[in-house]
């Protein structure tokens, strides 16, 4: 096996030590697969979900998948990232409302369920924020909104603020993959274009893609995933393994043969300027170390980093807050794992 195929296949197996979360062999079918093929089998694993009312959402729900974590009275909004009381419900310009990330006038599902009452892709937003959004596809640019500074928008887009812009990608790659037309449910899809209103297709994907890898799923991203699970029944795989993303939209950036080492860890995680990294098969050694991003792009490598027994640290250079993948080579050994910077 070389190094490349052994990148390619980090690509797909990296996971962010969920598994306590994930019940076990729920992503079996999933395995060694992607393109159409992993679209399919995952569509299968989360379809038929636990259907709640569109009240449900607004009276119960929401209140607990989106609650402050500081605060259990408020629930955070998505795109102002404001803590707000859960009592402020309602239709000013300053109280929160439900927000569909896929639009549901990409579809024309409304607010009835399966699609339109689905957790994974409705969040707590500004109310006049969530009307500015109204359809837009999700892209790059434009200029500053007033209220959500962080966010930016044009006729046609709207881009969210840097924290949450991964959020938004795995809701939209998850509806994409969870409504796939059968069962009288329409068939959406994420398509490379923008001003695709009111077609069942969300954009841009590029940028998603991009957003997927730039914000990796952060503990309240993943903590969400957990209590929507209690309820509906069904998982967003995209939190659970970030990776499936380019496996389905962007396959020649991986494929899958082999798994990856479950027998070397990093830490701390997430990481900033340097790390640890431990494992029972490495010895007294000099190692090469390659970090690779999920595109599959060298990003910085270091030959004959010497280790001192199973633990050798690395000083990280200068890495974009996302998800990366490291490989540990020499002495007959190679290791490999996820590495989250911030």
């Amino acid at each position: 096996m070389n190094r490349k195929t052994l990148l390619f296949v980090l690509l797909l197996a990296v996971s962010f030590g969920l598994t306590a979360q994930i019940p076990p062999g729920y992503y079996d079918d999933a395995q060694g697969l992607n393109g159409s093929a992993l679209k399919s089998a995952l569509h299968n694993i989360i379809k038929g979900h636990t259907e709640y009312s569109y009240n449900d959402l607004r009276d119960f729900i929401l209140k607990d998948t989106d609650e402050d974590p500081d605060n259990p009275n408020n629930v955070i909004l998505l795109y102002t990232g404001r803590s707000q009381s859960k009592n402020s419900f309602g239709g000013g310009a300053n109280d929160w409302n439900r927000e569909h990330v896929w639009a549901k006038s990409h579809g024309d599902f409304g607010n009835s369920p399966p699609c339109g009452t689905d957790a994974h892709h409705i969040r707590p937003a500004d109310a006049s924020v969530n009307s500015s959004r109204g359809h837009k596809d999700f892209a790059m640019g434009g200029q500053q909104h007033p209220e959500a500074t962080g966010c930016y928008y044009t006729e046609y887009t709207w881009e969210p603020r840097d924290e949450v812009k991964g959020d938004v990608a795995r809701m939209i790659f998850y509806m994409a993959v969870r409504y796939e037309g059968g069962n009288g449910e329409p068939d959406l899809e994420v398509v490379d274009q923008i001003n695709t209103y009111p077609q069942p297709k969300h954009g841009k994907l590029s940028d998603l893609l991009q957003w997927n890898i730039q914000d990796p799923p952060d503990d309240f991203e993943i903590h969400r995933n957990n209590v929507i699970y209690g309820y509906q029944n069904n998982r967003n795989p995209f939190i659970d393994h970030p990776e499936y993303v380019n496996a389905i939209w962007n396959p020649s950036s991986s494929s899958s043969s082999l798994e990856y080492s479950y027998n070397v860890t990093i830490f701390p995680q997430p990481a900033t300027d340097k790390i640890s990294i431990r494992s029972d098969d490495l010895v007294k050694d000099y190692y090469d170390i390659t970090i690779y991003n999920l595109f599959g792009q060298e990003v910085y490598t270091s030959d004959d980093t010497y280790c001192n027994g199973n633990v050798m640290t690395l000083e990280l250079p200068d890495l974009k807050p996302a998800l990366y993948i490291i490989l540990i080579s020499g002495n007959e050994v190679s290791l490999s794992t996820k590495l989250t910077v911030q």
